[in-house]
């Protein structure tokens, strides 16, 4: 009885230390007597999901034995060209062969992974029998690693059996998957947590994904080391990935607004909507990012810094590998996936690129200024984090000094002016419309209703920032 109380007595508390904008209160208790959804229309419940990590300077050389205790026998290592001759992947390929373990590179890894760069890997790793994936790179690599692994494992599966609905039929994986092992070099995607792997659908031209629990990495070796290679663009385009991923998470549609309650908790998607405990990485990675990233940006041999940040793309990653993010990133998919002429300062790619990173902050102000509404105490409070002086600010101002923040951050790190400046004009708006409609998998996660007039209007206000 003793325990009963105790229970009681912590839900209660947790219902009045949580947020009381309309968009995030009654968050605790509906939990309760609420396990059938044949009788309801939303969630009721959420599930926290996340890989191991391991953190530490030079943490890399264990990963041979790791493999080793996993009895592999056949290792596929997955990279980049550029990344496969700088030391992250030496540190690998050394451990593995000082432990014994057989392997084998592909370093053919797109930088903005397409449907076709996926399908080389997958057609790579049907080749061989690996019964070990690691991957070593940025959120590009590790999200062809997951899958190559994943359609490995799955040998008669169609492509679009796995990729996320209305682009493909988002069936749910149901099979066996080998384990992955995730050496993250750049401080930015969280993919090391996450079972989300994101890619460009070249016939829609606009990215699109596969997200299923099962993708996740079985171990993210998180070495800060590695970050200090990283040019300055390159860190910065990162840091704005772990930022969205924060602030995003933090304000999306909570769990038990999300719409439809399923039938079968195998059905219950990655992005769940924002929770209590996705709220408590998000808040803190957000914390983080305000006071290390412009040390991380400016001087790549800032250990401290880099550290700090690395550690922060894993605390957001657990944040919204959970809770899910909304309009930056599904506004960024098009944005990304139909650049003409922009080439991005800092990648060794042969093709126009406008960085992950970059192309879901530069909507960022006039998101959080259209979501503030619905849940303005938690966009202030994320503009305090950033630095605003929010003591005289008024709820239904709250969008605009989340803004104002915004753009100041950007401007201290020199962030392009806007989607004019990496090649778009107005005429662009339609399409980059067009191509954000299939996203519901993370748009329907914004906290305010939206329809294509409301894009339009966003995507115009990102023309400029400053």
């Amino acid at each position: 009885m003793a325990g009963r109380d105790r229970v009681v007595s912590l839900l209660r508390q947790l219902e009045r230390a949580a947020c009381r904008c309309p968009a995030h209160s009654n968050t605790f208790h509906r939990g309760v007597g609420a396990a059938s959804c044949t009788v309801r229309k939303t969630d009721y419940a959420f599930e926290m999901a996340s890989s191991n990590i391991r953190y530490g300077g030079g943490v890399t050389r264990e990963v041979g034995m790791d493999l080793q205790n996993l009895g592999a026998r056949n290792v596929c290592v997955m990279t980049d060209q550029t990344l496969s001759r700088l030391p992250p992947v030496a540190a690998v390929l050394e451990s593995l062969a000082k432990n014994g373990v057989r392997y084998r590179v592909y370093d053919s890894v797109r930088v903005e992974p397409t449907d076709a760069s996926f399908k080389d890997a997958i057609s790579f790793a049907k080749n061989d029998s690996f019964d070990v994936f690691v991957a070593v790179g940025g959120g590009s690599v590790i999200d062809t690693c997951k899958a190559a692994n994943l359609y490995a494992s799955h040998p008669d599966a169609d492509f679009l059996d796995f990729v996320n609905a209305p682009i493909g039929k988002g069936k749910p994986v149901t099979g066996a998957m080998r384990p992955l092992i995730a050496v993250p070099t750049t401080a930015g995607t969280g993919s090391e947590t996450t079972g989300v792997a994101i890619f460009d659908y070249e016939p829609l031209k606009a990215k699109t994904g596969i997200a299923s629990r099962a993708l996740r990495p079985v171990l993210g070796i998180v070495d800060p080391l590695h970050t200090l290679s990283m040019p300055e663009r390159v860190a910065a385009n990162s840091g704005f990935d772990v930022l969205c991923h924060a602030l995003e998470s933090y304000t999306a549609l909570p769990y038990h607004q999300r719409a439809p309650c399923p039938t079968n908790p195998i059905n219950r998607p990655a992005y769940q909507g924002s929770n209590p405990i996705s709220d408590v990485w998000s808040r803190q990675a957000l914390h983080v990012v305000a006071k290390y990233m412009k040390r991380a940006v400016r001087d790549p041999e800032d250990v401290e810094a880099r550290s700090s940040m690395h550690l922060a793309s894993v605390f957001a990653g657990i944040g919204f590998g959970n809770a899910g993010v909304h309009l930056c990133h599904g506004m960024s998919y098009p944005i990304a996936g139909n650049v003409k002429t922009h080439y991005a300062k800092g990648y060794s790619v042969e093709h126009p690129l406008v960085p992950h990173g970059l192309s879901v902050v530069l909507t960022s102000p006039a998101v959080f200024n259209f979501t503030a509404p619905m849940c303005p105490e938690r966009h202030l409070e994320a503009a305090e984090i950033l630095g605003a002086d929010v003591r005289q600010v008024k709820r239904e101002d709250a969008g605009l000094v989340l803004a104002d923040a915004l753009r100041c951050f950007l401007s201290e790190l020199q962030v392009e002016d806007g989607l004019s400046a990496v090649g778009y004009s107005k005429d662009d708006i339609p399409a980059l419309v067009k191509g954000t409609i299939p996203q519901e998998r993370v748009t329907k996660l914004s906290p305010r209703e939206h329809n294509e007039e409301d894009l339009s209007r966003l995507f115009e206000a990102s023309m400029k920032l400053y």
